[in-house]
């Protein structure tokens, strides 16, 4: 791991992640971002380009993902947490529901054949197995 998570704080107000804390939480940023500016202004062949900035997203995503588990939460954390993430999941889900419900209006109104972006749908089903198997492994583990 690079970074050390008493550097960042987790992101409370403006979406999903971490926000740097410290110096050098921004120093940290400032590092993982310039190898990217770097890559893309190289005259490389387009291919090799690709393959850098695809192994310095596995390494900057890898790192990220190792700091957001290690970052310190108290209880309230935690609680706050989950109570935002139920509110924001229940929002999407009205979301993409009444974006299904449009695309059959919209589909019914010029006399077509019906199509739903399988992408909501996807999302939607998933969202349904991912809660299902997680009751199901939280009633088993109690």
């Amino acid at each position: 791991m690079i970074a050390k998570p008493e550097w960042f704080k987790r992101r409370k107000y403006t979406g999903w992640g971490l926000t740097p804390s410290t110096w050098q939480g921004w120093a940290y940023i400032v590092v993982m971002i310039l190898p990217i500016i770097v890559i893309t202004e190289m005259n490389v062949i387009g291919s090799t380009q690709v393959v850098l900035l695809s192994l310095w997203a596995i390494v900057f995503g890898i790192d990220f993902i190792a700091m957001m588990v290690h970052v310190p939460k108290d209880e309230r954390d935690i609680i706050h947490e989950a109570i935002s993430e139920r509110n924001a999941l229940w929002a999407i889900l009205v979301v993409l529901t009444a974006g299904i419900g449009y695309q059959i209006a919209a589909g019914i109104v010029v006399n077509e054949i019906t199509r739903v972006d399988p992408v909501i749908l996807l999302a939607l089903i998933v969202g349904t197995i991912v809660k299902a198997a997680s009751n199901f492994y939280l009633d088993k583990k109690n």
